[in-house]
């Protein structure tokens, strides 16, 4: 796995960049180098798999077409936001070098959690994912919600790894084995009725414990604070890349261990499903601040995810793919925008496309894509999750509700774009744009067009 090992030594690099680097522009290009770097080592491993097939790394890894194409498409993801925000991360504090150096530990976590198939591994991803986060999210040391959502953040993913800890330990003691591809694990998971207490318990605890990171309702209560806390540059990052690599890790686990037993945790996701889709939805509605409202919003959109751990088939895959991918392109399109308003709130936004027409029109666009509306590559997203659910024939109301929901969430994401085209104001950019920028977040729409009309770019 070239991947996890690049990224940690990228790790190592940047740190030992900012000892020897005086210039932050320095440091900054060399990691948009890492990242191109990371992206070709995702494509080798891809084409390491499509030449000689499904990689096995002594019972600890697991890497097959699905996780490999993900790989790469995380990887591209992680360069265009290095690209759009470098600056933006630069200016946080006075560690720019150590910034980019935990944004690789994170990377390296995520291909653990993509490739994993013991679960060993899996609770050593989600802490390389996990740490570097508490530290981002306090990066702003000057700031007391920065430092409160660190603190906050801290404490619950903390709590979170106990739980994960303790389904791990109950699922090992029902089975004998950490390999979710062993036959000792799987014969433990052949029907319901064979399924033993600790076995079921396990299973609950992860569901609890993957809610928790993957901010599901009703485990969201801390993503709106730490993600308005956290410095704006780091919020997207945070939001998408390792959000959805929390939700791969989900599908890996249940899809390959607990597929045949799906009617002892099926239920449990769909009260996950209604809760996140609801409480998302309509907590968004009421606030104030645009980026507050991308906090709710990115629970919202985490409720149509988990239609993909809900339906375990290969639709459910595509789907994932393909929502990750428009997901963390359109957020971070949206929060490219943010970060260069001095007012957050969604008066701050009013008369923007007068002033910005760039900002307001790529805006625009990455916000249409997370409302789902079609010939954007979220409306692509959208249907395959909920297709993979109508696929499997089980609580087709869910799909019904899910698109009630969508519905909401339309209005939210329209409201940001009326301030910006249809009110009258004078919205203050209080950073400049650079021509570079403005080509960047023009190929970021683009590629989420380019999604809308032809999302089989994407799709195995």
């Amino acid at each position: 796995m070239s991947a996890i090992v690049i990224s940690a030594l990228l790790g190592v690099v940047m740190m030992l960049s900012g000892l020897i680097l005086k210039k932050s522009t320095q440091v900054q290009w060399i990691a948009v180098l890492g990242a191109v770097l990371l992206l070709a080592a995702s494509i080798f491993d891809h084409q390491l798999v499509v030449s000689k097939g499904t990689q096995s790394y002594y019972g600890m890894l697991e890497l097959n077409s699905y996780t490999a194409w993900f790989n790469v498409l995380i990887s591209f993801c992680v360069m265009m936001y290095i690209l759009i925000f470098r600056k933006s991360i630069a200016t946080v504090g006075r560690s720019d070098a150590e910034y980019f150096a935990l944004i690789f530990f994170v990377m390296c976590g995520v291909y653990l959690l993509s490739t994993y198939s013991n679960l060993l591994i899996l609770f050593i991803g989600i802490e390389v994912l996990s740490i570097p986060q508490y530290i981002m999210a306090g990066s702003d040391k000057e700031s007391l919600k920065s430092n409160e959502a660190s603190l906050k953040y801290f404490l619950l993913g903390s709590f979170s790894t106990g739980i994960l800890l303790m389904g791990i330990t109950l699922l090992y003691g029902a089975t004998g084995s950490f390999d979710i591809l062993s036959s000792k694990f799987a014969d433990q998971f052949v029907q319901v009725s064979s399924l033993s207490s600790l076995s079921f318990i396990g299973i609950i605890l992860l569901i609890v414990s993957f809610g928790f990171k993957a901010s599901s309702a009703p485990f969201h209560l801390w993503t709106p604070d730490v993600y308005d806390g956290t410095p704006t540059a780091f919020t997207p990052f945070m939001a998408t890349i390792a959000k959805v690599s929390i939700f791969l890790a989900f599908i890996r686990l249940f899809h390959f261990s607990f597929g045949n037993v799906s009617e002892a945790w099926q239920f449990t996701i769909a009260i996950m499903i209604i809760l996140t889709l609801l409480l998302g939805n309509v907590t968004a509605v009421y606030q104030q601040s645009v980026k507050r409202m991308m906090a709710y919003s990115s629970i919202a959109q985490a409720g149509f995810m988990l239609f993909a751990i809900f339906s375990f088939n290969a639709t459910s895959w595509q789907g994932i793919m393909l929502y990750s991918v428009t997901y963390t392109l359109a957020s971070i399109g949206v929060f490219a925008v943010i970060i260069k308003m001095k007012d957050y709130t969604y008066e701050g936004f009013n008369g923007l496309a007068k002033k910005e027409p760039v900002l307001a029109l790529t805006a625009t666009i990455c916000l249409l894509s997370l409302a789902g509306i079609p010939l954007t590559g979220g409306f692509f997203a959208k249907y395959f999750v909920l297709s993979a659910t109508v696929e499997q024939g089980k609580m087709i109301w869910l799909v019904v509700f899910a698109v009630l929901m969508a519905a909401i969430s339309a209005y939210y994401y329209f409201r940001v774009i009326m301030s910006m085209y249809f009110k009258q104001g004078d919205a203050e950019v209080s950073i400049e744009t650079t021509s570079l920028e403005k080509a960047l977040l023009i190929i970021n729409a683009a590629i989420i067009i380019l999604l809308g009309i032809l999302p089989g770019l994407i799709i195995l």
